[in-house]
């Protein structure tokens, strides 16, 4: 009877061996793959495709990539869950100051009462904007304008229709809050698909074990769209790269109630506004500021001051004739203007035009000789700058071309007759940020212009830049009372390249709309069609 048991303890004794034998084998076999693994570069395919071969370098990578996308993902849900916490507490005081108000005696019992109520309503709050919004059932439109077109994303790009002159129709998200948001949505489905609910269909016996779980690598694409007085609704679809079935997930984030931030009174009556405009001949254009700078700034608005800086002795008499003779004519004597014998700066003209400024703490909107705006800008203007706090960038509506916008009529209309937001008579210069409104002392602490910025284009992107780097609050936004009015705009030899691109890119954006240029493009085709029109009726009345 000893015998077998011995031959038992003995033969398991032998299997355990074996199986460590084994073990270290398949150990030092993944190790020696492992160091002998051709390196990969960033041509090769891409990962899961069948017999390719990753170096160690590449899973080390791999490994630190997903360990800081997680420590990044931790970091963000731990903000969201204080940030939640916070509101919830700042919710339940105001609640609990308000029943204080109404009944001094409410005991503790019933606080808490009422604080799992605030939080019942806040949860039926948020269910209420999701039933109203249109992400189950569609809603009737009065015509095609009235739908809410999606955007389209993947895990790297974003597929966008509102682009204006300077976002692309594909592009990377740029803002950081952009790509967090893209990146918590697509997690948020995955947390959806690999821990399902009851309500989500999935047998309950399917264990763990027995359900396939998706990764970011496995997000296709997805769709979004924003009901502004609901919220965002969210369309996402994943697969496994060797499967055909797809999983779509839908998700809504609810924008709460309307919350006061602040309210106050504004008093603009006794702000003055200090207009630097800087000028190298263009009499002409300049006479035509000057009849508009009348109108607006002198017999309506009358809290200016205009800052001409001319550069150069050409046509400088003339520019000082016509500031006399509208000092004569309507009495008006805040004006400044600046000699400077030297080549034209843009950047140097307003710089010299703000340090010229000798009483203290002043409101300058910089702006150039083509430009034509209303008493109501200037106003906008002073409700949007606010010093130490925030600096106005308005996006200006640029007019076309009036010989091509007007070519039916003989002569185009006058100027204020062309002052109209028309598709084809003007476009949202977006890519500009020459025309703005900041006081002094913020833009003698960030520093100024670039002055070492010669010609044409440059010097405004670099100190909008300043201020976006900044503490300060940039206002951006279109406004409808300030116009950039069409000239003939030359590109000199002498500018940098990029300076050059710059310039005949703005030459091209201001000739005329995407319709009128076809019509240029195609004119031969239009008029030959015409033409056998023409000969067709002639023909037909003939026989």
């Amino acid at each position: 009877m000893r015998m077998p048991r011995r031959g038992l303890v003995i033969q398991a004794r032998t299997r355990w061996l074996l199986v460590g034998l084994a073990l270290l084998f398949s150990l030092v076999l993944l190790m020696y793959l492992l160091e002998c693994a051709p390196q990969t570069d960033g041509n090769g395919s891409l990962p899961g495709v069948v017999g390719e071969s990753m170096g160690k370098e590449y899973y080390q990578a791999l490994l630190q990539e997903q360990e800081e996308h997680y420590q990044n993902r931790a970091t963000s849900l731990k903000r969201q869950i204080a940030q939640l916490k916070q509101e919830l507490q700042e919710m339940s005081d105001k609640l609990k100051s308000l029943q204080e108000k109404k009944s001094p005696k409410v005991n503790s019992m019933n606080y808490q009462g009422t604080k799992e109520q605030t939080s019942n309503d806040l949860l039926e709050f948020l269910h209420s904007q999701i039933d109203k919004a249109e992400v189950s059932v569609g809603a009737k439109l009065p015509s095609e304008y009235g739908v809410i077109p999606f955007e389209s994303f993947t895990s790297m790009k974003v597929f966008q229709l509102e682009m204006g002159l300077t976002r692309h129709p594909e592009e990377k998200p740029v803002r950081k809050d952009k790509r967090d948001e893209l990146v918590e949505v697509i997690e948020a489905g995955l947390e959806v698909i690999n821990n399902p609910d009851e309500e989500d269909g999935q047998d309950e016996d399917d264990g763990v074990g027995d359900r396939q779980l998706y990764s970011e690598n496995d997000f296709i694409e997805g769709y979004y769209r924003t009901e502004r007085d609901k919220g965002t609704q969210y369309e996402l679809f994943y697969k496994k790269m060797d499967g055909m079935e797809y999983r779509h997930v839908t998700l809504f984030r609810p924008f709460g109630p309307l919350m006061k931030v602040k309210s106050e009174t504004v008093d603009i009556s006794r702000s003055i506004i200090n207009i630097i405009v800087p000028l190298a001949g263009r009499t002409e254009a300049f006479a035509q500021f000057m009849q508009n700078f009348r109108d607006v700034c002198i017999h309506q608005d009358k809290r200016v001051h205009l800052t001409v800086v001319y550069f150069g002795q050409d046509g400088l008499s003339e520019v000082k004739g016509i500031l006399e003779s509208v000092a004569r004519e309507t009495d008006f004597h805040n004006y400044t203007l600046v000699s400077l014998n030297e080549e034209f700066n843009r950047g140097r003209g307003l710089d010299m035009g703000a340090r010229a400024w000798e009483k203290g703490e002043v409101l300058m909107f910089f702006c150039d000789v083509d430009v034509y705006f209303t008493a109501e800008f200037l106003n906008s203007c002073r409700l949007n700058a606010e010093p130490g706090k925030k600096v106005f960038y308005p996006v200006v509506f640029s007019l076309y071309n009036p010989a091509i916008v007007y070519a039916n009529q003989d002569i185009p209309p006058p100027v204020e007759q062309q002052l109209v937001h028309k598709k084809d008579s003007g476009f949202w210069r977006d890519f500009g940020f020459g025309m703005t409104c900041q006081y002094r002392t913020d833009f003698l602490t960030v520093g100024g212009f670039d002055l070492e910025v010669k010609g044409w284009g440059g010097e405004d992107v670099h100190l909008y830049r300043k201020y976006l780097h900044g503490d300060l609050m940039v206002v951006r936004t279109p406004v409808p009372g300030l116009f950039h009015l069409w000239h003939e705009k030359h590109c000199a030899d002498e500018l940098t390249p990029e300076q050059y691109r710059m310039c005949i890119q703005s030459k091209a954006m201001n000739e005329a709309s995407h319709s009128h240029l076809g019509m240029l493009v195609f004119r031969d085709e239009i008029e030959a069609h015409l033409r056998k029109q023409a000969y067709r009726t002639n023909s037909e009345a003939a026989g």
